[in-house]
């Protein structure tokens, strides 16, 4: 793939999109912005509100999304419903600081968009997006949880944690992955090879659970997860709709892309708009998204 990036760690390993210099530069300025959100110091755990009025993206290609409204309190499972090409993928990013709408506004935990997309990137983390999060499929489950744990602690962590003794890092990280893992609900025993499983090897509910892991890893505040129901059993969507239902009750935040959503999320849903021709792959609005979040 030509494109890897941790966009939800505010960095990537290509040049493509000039994602770079982009993403990294906005990384040293979104620990002054961090805390101006809801609970003050830096680090604080506990979900954010979300709100939008008439919230809306324009791109090259048309409008994305338009007249979003949201309201929803810290803590609650948001459900992102529409059929494929209608902005949904665009409105996940936008409402994570990845994108910037350009009508309208969002505040999430107590801190406007667009206009400081830092701060809201610093707080949250993106799960199961194409493009943005894929997961190598020639790397094992352990492999994926270390380089995570590694780039949170290098990147993620303030300038008194790169200093703590190793052993107490070490540590540090073990009980990130280890909470990470309980939280998603995806135990490395039951695998076929434990940890040492390759990502080919793991059933798509698996693989889905493992990007759930690692973006858990920094203990974000806002979780976006994208495609959470995508060919997946009715059972399946049951088990994964439960999974991001606890993530809500313990407190963080849940943004979810679907095609059906559960009666008891707060539903948003986005359509086709009526003057643009109707994207028939959802790879087009993905790639939109891409090229927006390098600009934003």
């Amino acid at each position: 793939m030509a494109l890897t990036i941790r966009s939800d760690l505010r960095f990537c390993f290509d040049r493509k999109f000039g994602l770079v210099f982009a993403l990294t530069s906005q990384f040293k300025n979104s620990r002054l912005d961090c805390t101006r959100l809801q609970g003050g110091a830096v680090g604080a755990v506990g979900g954010i509100g979300v709100t939008a009025e008439d919230f809306g993206l324009k791109g090259p290609r048309g409008w994305a999304f338009r007249g979003i409204t949201v309201d929803a309190e810290p803590g609650s499972l948001i459900a992102v419903q529409g059929p494929s090409g209608s902005g949904r993928t665009c409105l996940l990013l936008a409402l994570t600081g990845r994108m910037k709408a350009t009508e309208g506004a969002a505040t999430v935990g107590g801190v406007r968009l667009p206009k400081h997309l830092t701060a809201v990137r610093r707080v949250s983390a993106l799960a199961h997006v194409a493009g943005v999060t894929d997961l190598d499929p020639a790397l094992t489950v352990g492999e994926h949880l270390y380089e995570r744990a590694l780039l949170q602690r290098r990147f993620g962590d303030s300038l008194r944690g790169l200093l703590r003794p190793r052993a107490e890092r070490a540590n540090e990280a073990r009980l990130r992955i280890s909470t990470a893992l309980a939280a998603a609900g995806l135990d490395p025993k039951t695998l076929p090879k434990g940890s040492r499983t390759a990502v080919r090897d793991l059933e798509r509910l698996e693989a889905l659970r493992l990007s759930i892991a690692l973006a858990l890893i920094g203990r974000p505040r806002l979780l976006g997860v994208d495609d959470t129901d995508l060919k997946l059993s009715d059972a399946e969507r049951a088990e994964v709709w439960a999974l991001l239902r606890s993530l809500a009750e313990a407190g963080t935040t849940v943004v979810a892309v679907c095609s059906e959503a559960p009666e008891d999320a707060i539903t948003v849903a986005t359509h086709q708009q009526p003057d643009e021709p109707r994207k028939t792959e959802e790879t087009e609005e993905k790639a939109d998204a891409l090229a927006e979040t390098g600009r934003s």
